[in-house]
């Protein structure tokens, strides 16, 4: 059992990817062997030179101060009598470069614990686990880091260092628990570029999360430095700038014979190479292939419609997706940064849990917040928490704690994880109740705010809207979804629900006195020079939040539509009005208003970076200017998939599709489209628990007509334009009006 092995770690430590190796023999016939591994960095492991495993990048990114996972692996078909067991290891999120500027963050050395458990066909048993006697070996791998990229000499010496000491880590150790993270695709590039500058740039056509493999032979001691870049500048030059200090540089020494390269303990986020130093003056790019590394997840939900350039935005949506489901949910795969942001994750979870499985891939990453969270209730503003100094607290970040369980439960149902992440929920709760000058709303903290709208100058990180009224939104909002919670789960919430009932109060009277928007009641707010009485956000917030009352929301609602249509039909909303600013219109008698929105292609708007190239979700609005320059080299990610939290909209509200918390994971829904002539036709899919729901709507001349699919034991209440309502049981159904 791996429990009984010991730690170890390399006699000399260095940057160079270490390899702790074993040999030893089997006498009798071997009946099954299971391969238990966990490192501190990232690992490779084979057996008599067989990779036991196509998993890459294990063990995976855990709060490492906490637990780390083991993986197992089934390797009876690879033994023989005598054998020999490796595993390399490199610094990986562990020990390399991580939190912007941070290093060795979790420690100052990889480390390793294995065991292999033989069971011979008499039913002996027998296991080798590292000790002292493992023998550690330099490698062919000479530099890695999660953001600087690795250095692969197939001319290296290969030294032995001695053997392996005992390590002093201690750290729970858990089995898998999250998705495998494999290669997923394989992508041949599109072009060989000569640029202005002369640079020779492949271009393999997406935006992407992975590696370049390279065949190639060349002559012994040739160099080859490919550099990754997102985008070419506006002279169609390479550009990486917005990486920042990551220089995602991979350096490859050739050893004369047929080479196959690709970094075995980092990953990239990138659409274009730059060939640095390549041996050959003409470049075949049939040698190279851009290979999609993501968590292996089951893809679920899909769309299409008659508009090409929505089908492009839905495309981008899925790609941020993928290119940020690495492991746990980044907010982008490329700069020096690639990290759990809370905030990105709570906005975009509901449409990745239509766009894939991803219940197996959030038990681990809100295992490792609940983890993560402070004993006061706090939740950083990152999991896993990697950052030097203590974390940041923030409204709408934090709130992942709440919101992340429950739009899980409602995707899958699963009772025993809402239960397992209740008390986190619970705690965040209870945080807020006991944080600021006021018992029932917040006020004061160090919050993110708005994040990237357009509200408070095109060149501002924070939004125009009150963060103590983004603080004071969420703190009723997620207590509404903790009771929601607790009642799911059989428990009493009475004292929440009063607590709930005392927050909303407070907020209509410090926030809405006679029904009307008042953002900033002190007159100031930290940031804020002459602060704005309204904003986008903040009505987005009060009515998706039903923190109005009730005869005055359409008013409200209708003084959104105003300001929007004041706005040349834009929005001016960030990271927290845009995931909920086109279902307010729609619940509010505004459809035409978000079509208009969705349709929009000035900026800001969805449509804005499709016109522009774009492959995938842009961090900013305009990331690219419409004079071809750069929002920012400092906060400009090409790769950031908040915004494609509008696909939620398109699902539910634009194709209907709804799971209801009396009956989650699908097994009763809503079905009430809202079709628009602008898309022609949409239909949209999803595999749930339950079956495959299908929602496909089309127009003939000026009629409507619905298609449905609706799998067997699953109730849909469907609602059309028009009023008419009728209940759905398991069948294929066809409407018109």
């Amino acid at each position: 059992m791996i429990k009984q092995a010991k730690w170890i770690a390399s006699p000399t430590p260095s940057e160079i990817a270490s390899d702790f190796q074993k040999d030893f023999a089997l006498t009798k016939p071997v009946k099954k062997a299971m391969l238990s591994v966990a490192t501190i960095g990232n690992y490779v492991a084979r057996i008599n030179g067989i990779r036991v495993t196509d998993a890459v990048l294990t063990p995976g990114w855990t709060a490492y101060k906490r637990r780390v996972q083991y993986q197992t692996y089934d390797v009876t078909s690879l033994l023989g009598a005598s054998n020999h067991i490796s595993v390399g290891i490199g610094n990986g999120w562990a020990i390399g470069t991580i939190g912007i500027v941070g290093k060795e963050v979790y420690g100052d050395h990889t480390s390793l614990i294995a065991s292999l458990d033989v069971t011979y066909a008499d039913s002996t048993k027998e296991a080798i686990v590292t000790d002292t006697d493992w023998e550690v070996f330099t490698s062919e791998v000479l530099y890695t880091d999660i953001y600087h990229g690795e250095t692969v000499d197939k001319t290296a010496s290969i030294t032995r260092l001695g053997n392996a000491v005992l390590s002093d880590v201690k750290i729970k150790l858990i089995p898998q628990v999250g998705e495998w993270i494999r290669e997923q695709e394989r992508l041949a590039p599109v072009e060989v570029i000569l640029t202005p500058k002369g640079e020779t740039v492949i271009d393999v056509g997406q935006n992407m999360t992975g590696y370049v493999e390279l065949h190639i032979q060349a002559p012994r001691g040739a160099r080859i430095v490919l550099n990754h870049g997102e985008v070419l500048d506006s002279d169609g030059n390479f550009y990486n700038a917005n990486l920042r200090r990551a220089r995602s540089e991979n350096v490859y020494v050739c050893s004369g014979k047929e080479d196959v390269f690709k970094p075995s303990y980092t990953f990239h986020g990138f659409r274009y190479v730059h060939l640095v130093e390549y041996p050959f003056e003409t470049v075949d790019p049939n040698l190279f292939r851009a290979v999609v590394v993501h968590s292996d997840m089951k893809r679920t939900g899909q769309f299409r419609c008659g508009n090409e350039k929505i089908n492009q935005l839905y495309h981008n949506i899925v790609w941020g997706q993928k290119s940020n489901y690495l492991d746990i949910p980044t907010d982008c795969p490329q700069r020096d940064e690639r990290l759990g942001w809370t905030g990105d994750t709570e906005v975009f979870c509901r449409t990745g849990a239509i766009n894939y499985d991803v219940e197996k891939f959030f038990k681990k990453w809100m295992g490792d917040m609940a983890l993560e969270q402070a004993p006061s209730g706090g939740i950083p503003q990152i999991v896993p928490y990697c950052f030097r100094g203590a974390p940041k607290i923030s409204a709408a970040w934090a709130d992942a704690a709440c919101v992340v369980p429950w739009e899980i439960y409602l995707a899958y149902g699963n009772k025993t994880l809402l239960k397992q992440n209740y008390p986190m929920m619970k705690k965040w709760v209870d945080y807020m109740h006991g944080t600021g000058p006021e018992e029932f709303l917040w006020l004061g903290g160090d919050h993110y705010g708005d994040w990237l709208a357009m509200d408070h100058g095109e060149d501002s990180y924070v939004g125009a809207t009150s963060t103590d009224l983004i603080g004071s939104a969420y703190f009723a909002y997620s207590t509404s979804l903790l009771i929601k919670a607790g009642h799911a789960l059989g428990y009493n919430m009475t004292a929440y629900e009063s607590l709930y009932k005392n927050i909303v109060a407070a907020f209509r009277k410090h926030y809405l006195p006679s029904g009307h928007l008042v953002q900033y009641p002190d007159l100031f707010e930290r940031g804020q020079k002459n602060p704005p009485d309204e904003t986008q956000t903040a009505y987005v917030l009060i009515l998706y939040f039903d923190l109005c009352e009730e005869h005055d929301r359409q008013r409200l609602a209708d003084r959104l539509a105003e300001m929007i249509r004041e706005n040349g039909t834009r929005m001016t909303t960030g990271f927290v009005g845009t995931p909920y600013l086109l279902h307010v219109l729609t619940e509010n008698g505004h459809t035409d208003l978000a079509y208009d929105l969705l349709f929009q292609e000035k900026n800001p708007s969805w449509l804005y970076s499709v016109n522009h190239g774009a492959t995938t979700m842009w961090e900013h609005w305009n990331s690219l200017k419409e004079d071809g320059s750069f929002w920012s080299t400092d906060m400009n990610s090409f790769n950031h998939y908040a915004y494609g939290a509008v696909f939620d909209w398109i699902f539910g509200k634009a194709m209907g599709i709804n799971t209801v918390a009396e009956a989650p994971a699908y097994r009763e829904i809503t079905l009430v489209p809202h079709p628009d002539r602008r898309l022609g036709f949409a239909e949209t899919s999803i595999e749930s628990r339950n079956g495959i729901i299908r929602s496909h709507w089309y127009y003939k001349g000026d009629v409507v007509y619905y298609e449905f699919d609706i799998p067997a034991g699953v109730i849909a209440h469907l609602t059309l334009p028009s009023g008419y309502t009728e209940i759905l049981t398991g069948g294929m159904y066809h409407f018109a009006e």
